[in-house]
């Protein structure tokens, strides 16, 4: 899926903290797109699906149900990362 250009104000935002972004943790950079992630939940649903995803969804919930308990729990993948 391409993406659209950054809005000027979005480009000169990202010029002037692109720096104080890099200077992060690997945590705290995962920390921030989560909470940046966060503020588009309410609008996800607004979000295009190709069909090809769909299908991916499709497979990917179809194995979880056949063998849910080969899924790994969120905090043991955030122990492994490193996650608070």
């Amino acid at each position: 899926m391409a993406s659209e250009p950054a809005s000027p104000q979005i480009q000169s935002m990202v010029k002037l903290d692109i720096e104080t972004i890099r200077r992060l943790s690997v945590s705290e950079r995962v920390r921030l797109v989560q909470d940046i992630w966060d503020t588009l939940q309410p609008t996800a649903s607004e979000l295009p699906i190709t069909n090809e995803q769909r299908q991916l969804v499709s497979e990917r919930l179809a194995r979880h149900r056949r063998d849910p308990d080969a899924a790994i729990p969120w905090p043991e993948v955030r122990d492994e990362l490193g996650l608070e």
